[in-house]
């Protein structure tokens, strides 16, 4: 095998091509007809079209990152809007800090496709 390839489906593919170029800044590499291509710093993404499907409850796409809040406040200021979910204890940006010290932060694609950002602790 030579690198990895990651999957997410789309209905509405024109409102994904933004949101994961224009809003979340992954480099776009072509539509292919069947799929948008981004690559995600060496991992190709494909956004596959469909016309119809159920988004999963749970996390399918994550990035970690260095400082999850500075990333969190870039996000909303580029009109994202973090996932609030009862009794895990969001901080005012909706992360949580798990006991081992990771954080994450939740927020969903225009398909509702759920997507994290975490922080690993030291």
């Amino acid at each position: 095998m030579d690198g990895v390839v990651t999957f997410l489906l789309a209905r509405n593919d024109e409102a994904e091509l933004a949101f994961f170029r224009d809003t979340l800044g992954l480099r776009f590499l072509r539509d292919d007809g069947f799929a948008l291509v981004f690559d995600m710093g060496g991992v190709m993404l494909r956004i596959n079209k469909v016309k119809d499907f159920t988004p999963l409850a749970s996390t399918v796409l994550g990035w970690k990152c260095a400082d999850i809040a500075a990333r969190v406040d870039e996000l909303a200021q580029r009109g994202v809007v973090f996932e609030r979910y009862p009794g895990i204890g969001q901080n005012e940006r909706g992360i949580t800090t798990f006991p081992s010290g990771d954080k994450v932060a939740w927020f969903k694609d225009p398909d509702g496709n759920v997507l994290s950002l975490t922080q690993f602790a030291e």
